[in-house]
């Protein structure tokens, strides 16, 4: 029932979900240990005479071998080959049905061995704000275990007991509570602490190890042992290196724009007709737009602020003749092989001028049409 208990009790903290997040081994791993081993009193029986009596346990040590695999959510399987060794002397107990003393004895010690499985958790601190190189675990295995116990007379043995040395085996199982100490400067090695409450188990008789005999040769029987292990060990995880950085963020890098390249064709007074000259700044410039990565042509056709015609009907007037020169421009570079769609006009008249005058004054330079590649 206890040992029923204490497994229940492990296996609800390894699933508890406040332990879901926690993070460690990923891939293989070894470790090995030792430590001292406490093995409670087994209560020994011999039932064809009714003659019972303890094996009174004392010091021991207990040794380990393991190899496993780490899931990286904290989650760990293990394989364990297992020692464990104690001293112990039987004393008897109540008057058997044959009338033996009840103060025989006999001194020796046991060892038992074999092999479990071992489920295990490790719980991340730093998922409770804990940075600290300390790892806790919990788990449970299962496996089976043979116990050889080795027992010579003692004192007294008026009672006819013999000898005992015979090797018998049973289930086992174990609970483990421990911690991990990594160790500075070595990735993956690590020193563990643990208790072990190890059980190997039978039926409600006991387990039947062997030859413990009274006179009449009837067989001797012993409980359920429970051994209490406190261990020290070194553990090693293959998959040490740390891991990569975060790939950098990917960075969108705009296209990097061309400069506006801008051409300037000037007109005579009142004109919107191209002289030879204003013929060849368009014709450069049409070129300049296949070289060029262009994706718009601006035509922006001006006039200065002087009039044929006075007044509001004046700025109207210069409106419209912007807007002429700039057609004229783009018809020009349309026969020099731009695509008609790919060029924008517009006329601003007077605003925007180059040279700042004053009212009603020519000015060369602000007659002009600005042709600019983007």
């Amino acid at each position: 029932m206890r040992t029923r208990t204490a497994l229940l009790a492990m296996t609800a903290l390894a699933a508890s979900p406040a332990l879901a997040l926690a993070s460690t081994i990923t891939g293989p791993y070894v470790d090995l240990g030792g430590g001292y081993n406490l093995t409670q009193h087994q209560h020994m029986s011999t039932p064809a005479t009714g003659a019972t009596g303890h094996l009174h346990q004392m010091d021991g040590y207990t040794g380990y071998l393991s190899g496993g695999w780490g899931f990286g959510n904290g989650l760990r399987v293990e394989v364990e080959g297992i020692y464990a060794q104690s001293y112990n002397t039987i004393f008897g107990g109540k008057h058997g049905k044959n009338g033996q003393t009840p103060r025989s004895r006999a001194n020796g010690s046991n060892q038992g061995y074999g092999g479990l499985i071992n489920v295990l958790y490790d719980i991340d601190l730093a998922q409770f704000g804990i940075d600290v190189p300390v790892t806790p675990f919990v788990g449970i295995g299962a496996g089976y275990m043979w116990e050889k116990y080795h027992l010579h007379d003692g004192s007294t043995v008026s009672n006819g007991m013999k000898s005992m040395s015979r090797t018998g085996g049973g289930f086992a199982a174990q609970a483990i509570v421990g911690a991990a100490y990594d160790i500075p400067g070595v990735p993956g090695l690590a020193v563990t602490t643990q208790y072990r409450f190890l059980t190997q188990t039978g039926s409600q008789s006991g387990v039947n190890i062997g030859s413990y005999k009274d006179t009449a040769g009837n067989r001797v029987h012993t409980g359920t042992r429970y051994q209490h292990q406190f261990i020290l060990g070194l553990r090693y995880a293959f998959n040490n290196a740390p891991p990569p950085p975060p790939a950098p963020a990917h960075v969108v890098v705009p296209p990097q724009r061309t400069p506006a390249r801008t051409y300037l064709v000037f007109f005579d007074w009142d004109k919107s007709n191209l002289t030879p000259r204003a013929r060849e700044i368009v014709a450069q410039a049409a070129q300049a737009s296949t070289h060029v990565q262009t994706t718009r042509i601006e035509v922006n056709g001006y006039t200065d602020n002087s009039a044929a015609h006075p007044g509001p009907r004046g700025e109207r007037y210069n409106m419209g003749l912007s807007l002429r020169r700039a057609n004229s421009v783009k018809a020009e570079l349309i026969r020099d092989g731009v695509p008609a769609t790919a060029i924008d006009i517009h006329g601003y008249g007077e605003a925007h001028p180059l040279v700042a005058t004053g009212p009603n004054t020519r000015e060369p330079q602000n007659r002009r049409v600005e042709i600019i590649l983007k």
